[in-house]
């Protein structure tokens, strides 16, 4: 059984895990829109976003993150000394933030792609 301190924490987890899965390809870099049309730039940023959705670097790299964080996690609660219920939370505590680490990683990733797209069109990107 998990504990309620226990519950707490994993819930907090889960909720950053939620919230750096946001942005990625939908980001919207900030643009010296300085003679810039506008009705241009929105169709390219809308084909640079999707040129950052078909990069499958996120899932791929949300599950390794996952894999390796419940590996480490449940070393971690095995070392330790911890029951078999222990080491399971352990695993499931260390899976949710490494997939939250990957899937944080991912997003990073695509936002760089959108960007990289934006200024090979010519755009002055400032973030």
């Amino acid at each position: 059984m998990i504990r309620p301190s226990n519950r707490l924490t994993l819930l907090s987890i889960a909720s950053i895990a939620l919230l750096t899965a946001c942005a990625g390809a939908d980001v919207r870099p900030i643009v010296d829109m300085k003679g810039v049309n506008e009705a241009r730039y929105e169709k390219d940023l809308a084909e640079c976003q999707d040129y950052a959705k078909q990069a499958s670097g996120m899932d791929g790299t949300a599950a390794k993150g996952a894999g390796a964080g419940a590996i480490v996690g449940g070393l971690l609660g095995l070392v330790t000394g911890g029951n078999a219920t222990e080491i399971a939370q352990a695993a499931g505590a260390g899976a949710v933030i490494g997939g939250a680490g990957g899937a944080y990683q991912g997003n990073e990733s695509q936002e760089a792609i959108v960007k990289k797209c934006l200024v090979g069109r010519g755009y002055k990107v400032l973030n």
